[in-house]
């Protein structure tokens, strides 16, 4: 299946990214991890996404649309899965 380009905006210390990111895994689709903390530049690109709040995680996907803190039933429905 082919998913594009998947974008991860989120944190180590951040519960919920590390169950999206497994969640990605579980189900083989290939995704890029940014840690906002590690590269705080992309804090503000969080924020444009959220209306100014810094909500992590936001996925982002190829089709310009994203997910913020998304449970993972509404990540599989994105997903297609």
């Amino acid at each position: 299946m082919g998913w594009g380009n998947v974008t991860v905006y989120g944190a180590v210390w951040c519960g919920d990214c590390h169950r999206s990111s497994r969640l990605l895994e579980k189900y083989g689709v290939p995704y890029q991890w940014i840690d906002i903390d590690e590269r705080p530049e992309f804090q503000e690109v969080v924020r444009r996404y959220n209306s100014g709040k810094q909500i992590i995680p936001t996925i982002v996907f190829d089709d310009g649309t994203f997910l913020s803190e998304p449970t993972d039933t509404l990540l599989k429905a994105k997903l297609g899965i």
